[in-house]
């Protein structure tokens, strides 16, 4: 069977978890992980994650939730901590609130940062500017193609892969 066939067959038949992104044509598998598993993966990496309503639930906004969040993003969190060495912060996830689309918090393919010193110069010294986003944001591309965006107060990191995991 070729690769692109049996891609077609995964996107036709998906196990419990796992999201299929993109055309039947070139579906990619994407494993989704729960929030305790993100949490412990964060943790062993000496991440931090804050909420302004200290809770976790996904249906609430003031809350940072990790549950369906994409296993990619989660090792892009890792790679961007081991990259930097900064303090890294994460103050948004898959919780309700953020802006839809495909490529959305909600979708598990974002998370927001805090902003301190370290990692706005790691990001703007180390990946290309590419331009504003629709809503004004500054964008830098890393290498793998992931996309940092500068909303002001807090990095909007939309992670297509894990950043070279």
């Amino acid at each position: 069977m070729k690769f692109r066939s049996a891609l077609t067959a995964l996107a036709l038949v998906v196990a419990p978890g796992v999201a299929v992104v993109g055309t039947a044509t070139d579906a990619v598998a994407v494993s989704k992980i729960s929030h305790a598993t993100a949490t412990s993966m964060f943790r062993a990496a000496g991440i931090t994650w804050s909420s302004s309503g200290n809770c976790s639930d996904r249906n609430n906004s003031t809350c940072t939730s990790f549950e369906q969040l994409n296993l990619p993003t989660a090792q892009g969190a890792q790679t961007l901590k081991q990259a930097t060495g900064c303090a890294l912060n994460i103050t948004g996830g898959t919780e309700t609130g953020h802006a839809s689309g495909t490529y959305s918090h909600w979708n598990g393919y974002k998370l927001d940062y805090g902003k301190n010193t370290c990692v706005t110069n790691y990001i703007k010294n180390t990946f290309t500017y590419i331009g504003l986003r629709g809503d004004g944001a500054p964008q830098y591309r890393s290498g793998s193609g992931n996309i940092y965006a500068d909303e002001g107060n807090h990095w909007d990191v939309l992670y297509y892969n894990c950043g070279g995991c």
